[in-house]
């Protein structure tokens, strides 16, 4: 294949890239006892970026004969001279990052068990969620990508690249008569098997998923307002990715959001640093070489409080003056390579769980993001919670149900107080839907900071 791939690159006129992505991909559900969805496929094809006159051009295909790759080529090509006679911004250079030569292979292959171990196990773990008391349905949700990649450019880039990644969620819904509630758990993982229920078992996510749907069952309504709260990894993931990790990925921030030109600023409070790495083993975003061929590199979003990079792929790194640091992505061989985050996390600090909570006479600590949310270039955001407990005199309390929590990200990163010693990357089932679908990873520790809360009466339910 490489071979082949190399003859077909060192024929082109032009500066050329070429990618080869073969997916095997496996997706299960189960539903209410029924095995609902199995699927396994095959996704296997080459695409081919050319830069001509100072624009891209990319084509793609299945077909993997010498003839069709070469087509490809020219197609490719000839999409970049079209395009470039409409381009009024050319582009003069791409960056150079470190280049990738060589073998990655960073999962092991043989970590698995056959299809039907697993829908045996799926089918087991939701019946036991039906048994519960109060819970009248139940699903598993199951995915697996196993990729395997080769990328060659006219800079010396020549890899193989090999990973799996498994993720798993599992939904309680219990309804007691008078009203619904839902309990979702989920985990994700670059690597085999086992190690997708490292941190859990499947039937400890089931106990979980179960416990959150009853306890909310019986939880009570709150009204909203400004509070001192704590997040957990979760939502501190989420608001790292969505609130602020978009709006410094470098083709928004050309296109003007919040935080154009605002580099040595400060944005956070001092005791926050945010960093996005591909590097991070085991992590569902892991993604040691991206899709230029660049080698994953940690990008320090904030430092201490001050905005300090942006993510970038070559091209925007050039436009910058900056060097790639590997967040150019692609879901399929037919998508081009987008600016993309992987692993975007916010790094521990010093305060345990116990002394935030001690810190606290009325507050909430809120865990897991529950159903709807948004965020905009602004970094505006609402995400609904899925679990809310108060905190009265220092001492976490009864739990509460239907909040909401929104506000400005930036300024509830200066809000914050405390920052826990407990980082952990929680996402879960994480994927990110910017113009194509790719698996991500965010997470950080417990924060103390303030929020608004938006909740509502029990009255207020239809």
């Amino acid at each position: 294949m490489i071979n082949k791939l190399k003859e077909i690159l060192n024929k082109s006129e032009h500066w050329t890239e070429i990618r080869y992505h073969n997916r095997q991909q496996t997706s299960i559900q189960i539903k209410n006892g029924e095995v609902n969805r199995v699927e396994d496929s095959t996704v296997a094809g080459v695409g081919i970026r050319c830069l001509v006159n100072g624009c891209w051009g990319f084509a793609a295909t299945a077909d993997m004969s010498k003839e069709s790759l070469e087509k490809a080529v020219e197609e490719a090509a000839s999409a970049a001279e079209v395009g470039s006679s409409l381009r009024k911004n050319k582009i003069d250079r791409i960056a150079d990052g470190e280049i990738a030569k060589g073998n990655y292979i960073y999962t092991d292959e043989n970590d698995d068990v056959e299809l039907k171990e697993k829908i045996d196990l799926f089918l087991e773990a939701e019946e036991f969620i039906r048994e519960k008391e109060n819970i009248v349905s139940g699903v598993v949700n199951y995915s697996k990508y196993n990729d395997e990649k080769t990328i060659l450019n006219s800079d010396g880039a020549q890899v193989n690249i090999k990973d799996i990644k498994h993720d798993i969620g599992v939904v309680s819904i219990g309804h007691n008569g008078s009203s619904q509630e839902i309990g979702s758990v989920s985990a994700g993982v670059t690597g085999g098997w086992s190690e997708l229920f490292e941190e859990r078992s499947l039937m400890e996510m089931v106990e979980e998923s179960v416990n959150i749907a009853r306890t909310k069952l019986e939880a009570d309504y709150t009204s909203g307002g400004d509070y001192t709260v704590i997040l957990d990894p979760m939502l501190v993931g989420v608001l790292a990715h969505e609130a602020i990790g978009h709006t410094v990925e470098a083709d928004f921030v050309m296109s003007g959001s919040i935080v154009q030109d605002k580099i040595g600023e400060k944005v956070a409070s001092e005791k926050i640093t945010m960093i996005d790495n591909g590097n991070i083993d085991k992590a569902a975003g892991m993604t040691v070489v991206d899709d230029e061929g660049t080698v994953a590199q940690p990008t320090t979003i904030i430092k201490d409080g001050i905005l300090k990079e942006y993510l970038h792929n070559r091209e925007s790194a050039a436009e910058f003056s900056v060097e790639p640091k590997g967040n150019a992505r692609a879901f399929t061989y037919r998508d081009e390579p987008l600016v993309r985050m992987t692993n975007t996390y916010i790094k521990e600090g010093e305060s345990s769980f116990e002394e935030m909570v001690s810190d606290i006479d009325n507050g909430y600590y809120l865990k897991g993001l529950g159903q709807g949310g948004q965020a905009d270039a602004n970094a505006e955001f609402m995400f609904g919670v899925q679990e809310a407990y108060k905190i009265e005199d220092g001492k976490i309390t009864d739990p509460v149900k239907g909040i909401t929590i929104s506000g400005q990200a930036f300024e509830v990163l200066n809000s914050v107080d405390a920052v826990g010693n407990d980082l952990k990357f929680a996402l879960g089932r994480g994927y990110c839907g910017k113009g194509q679908m790719a698996k991500v990873d965010a997470g950080g520790p417990h924060l103390r900071c303030k929020v608004k809360i938006g909740g509502q009466q029990e009255g207020d339910v239809n």
